[in-house]
């Protein structure tokens, strides 16, 4: 009696094109929808998976992003949105109020001193004074709002588009929409200094989208190169055998694939193939040792001029998008002492973003590189109160209005979008979802947000879901 041969297990597309006689297969048509989606499913490109550069709906302005995140979310009345009407309340009830996370009690004016800088006028906290000396290259949205008082909810609308459903984040949206130009590199890299900020690597997620538009996180609080990024370089075995085993590995794979559509173990083997290529490239985008002194000496010499640096050669070597955390947690959730923590955590990072503004500038790429300031929420102009009703001497959560500022990449600088209330409560004039945010972004990088969609579950998906609009008011 002869041997059953070594058949591999049935998937269900598998199975609707083998019953009667392939007639499910026209079923299978249906479900994956047009004749592109058919094509990234079948093809052998691989072209779902594909990190190759590709052009935008459109000539865009920016061809890359660098987003520092203040997670935590920073205080935008101590920070951009002067408000001089808290100190005529100060110690007393605000005359409005609205509903917040925990007990709060009177106005509390800010503790720092605002300026106006450069010809715009533009107001800026003492904290960020390096920082506006770039202001006219800068537009601040005094006016967003996210949707609750929380920061898990407000990471995942703020990344992805959607605080309640698991969604692929922006940068993974920017790496399917236009990949990289630099095959060698991660296209999407996120470096927080010391560990993972809340919702762990859920903010630079891929979600649904193929794992290959997933970011790469870096803890950027190493400065040993090995540390850095482990297991870059293998401890003993030579470029070439390594190359050998990853071909076994693949034609083994690819034998396997025979039989089955499965994005998943597209992006296995991308990023195999990922991982061998920055061994080559990963060292000169990560050590600065090269950099002249007066550069290292502008950026400052803390982990925050160290990563801010880092994201200038990531950028300047054709990574799409790098996100700046400050740090594991949420540093900037300041519920007591805000003024020494503001001030600590200000100090941190004002001349790394002004550094980066200016090196940009002077090597020409300001103009099509994108830089994004904020984090997920704002906080209350109020104090917020400790169990026994005293005065922390800090602030609460404030989903209802707070400010995000963006420079180059198409951005009109010297410019002011929108407004909280005369205390910096609720945002009022010219009200900014994250919706709108994310339109704004995709645009000025050359993409149609209502046109980036792929299908998925039997629907079409999209960064901004069913809402958005471009805020043409702040592009250049």
């Amino acid at each position: 009696m002869s041997k059953e041969p070594n058949l591999p297990l049935a998937n269900r597309r598998d199975l609707l094109k083998r019953s009667a006689l392939g007639l499910g297969s026209l079923a299978l048509i249906g479900v994956l929808g047009d004749d592109q989606q058919l094509k990234r499913a079948t093809s052998k490109d691989i072209t779902a998976t594909s990190m190759k550069a590709r052009p935008p709906h459109f000539a865009g302005r920016a061809k890359r992003v660098i987003h520092f995140f203040l997670n935590g979310g920073p205080s935008h009345v101590d920070t951009f949105d002067p408000k001089p009407n808290l100190l005529k309340y100060a110690g007393k009830p605000l005359p409005q109020t609205l509903r917040t996370e925990r007990k709060t009690g009177a106005a509390f004016p800010s503790p720092f001193e605002f300026k106006r800088y450069g010809e715009s006028g533009i107001e800026v906290s003492e904290l960020f004074s390096r920082t506006a000396s770039h202001i006219d290259d800068i537009a601040v949205i005094r006016s967003m709002h996210a949707e609750v008082p929380n920061h898990e909810p407000s990471l995942m609308l703020m990344n992805c588009g959607d605080s309640v459903q698991s969604r692929p984040s922006l940068g993974s949206w920017l790496l399917y929409g236009l990949g990289t130009e630099n095959q060698n590199l991660p296209g999407f890299i996120a470096m927080c200094p010391g560990g993972l900020p809340i919702k762990d690597n859920e903010n630079w997620q891929s979600a649904f989208l193929p794992g290959t538009f997933q970011g790469t996180y870096i803890d950027s609080k190493h400065t040993d190169f090995n540390r850095l990024i482990e297991n870059i370089e293998h401890p003993q075995i030579p470029t070439a055998q390594q190359r050998k085993q990853l071909n076994l590995l693949e034609k083994w794979n690819r034998a396997h694939q025979e039989n089955r559509i499965d994005e998943r173990l597209d992006s296995r083997i991308a990023s195999y193939e990922l991982a061998f290529r920055m061994q080559h490239d990963a060292r000169d985008a990560f050590d600065t040792t090269d950099e002249p002194q007066y550069i290292k000496e502008m950026y400052g010499n803390g982990v925050h001029g160290r990563q801010t640096l880092i994201a200038r050669r990531l950028v300047e070597r054709g990574v799409r998008y790098v996100q700046l955390w400050h740090g594991a947690g949420q540093p900037w959730d300041n519920h007591d002492k805000i003024e020494d923590n503001h001030r600590k955590l200000a100090n941190e990072i004002d001349q790394p973003i002004a550094a980066l503004l200016t090196d940009l500038k002077q090597r020409g790429m300001l103009d099509e590189t994108l830089i994004l300031w904020g984090g997920e929420f704002g906080r209350t102009p109020s104090v917020e109160l400790g169990g026994g009703g005293e005065s922390k001497l800090g602030r609460d959560h404030n989903h209802y209005g707070f400010t995000v500022w963006m420079a180059g990449g198409g951005i009109k600088g010297g410019t002011i979008h929108g407004a909280t209330d005369e205390f910096g409560f609720r945002a009022e004039q010219n009200r900014t979802s994250v919706h709108d945010l994310h339109a704004t972004m995709l645009h000025l990088l050359g993409l149609d947000h209502e046109k980036l969609t792929y299908r998925y579950g039997g629907r079409d998906f999209r960064l901004t879901d069913v809402h958005g609009r471009v805020l043409k008011e702040i592009l250049a």
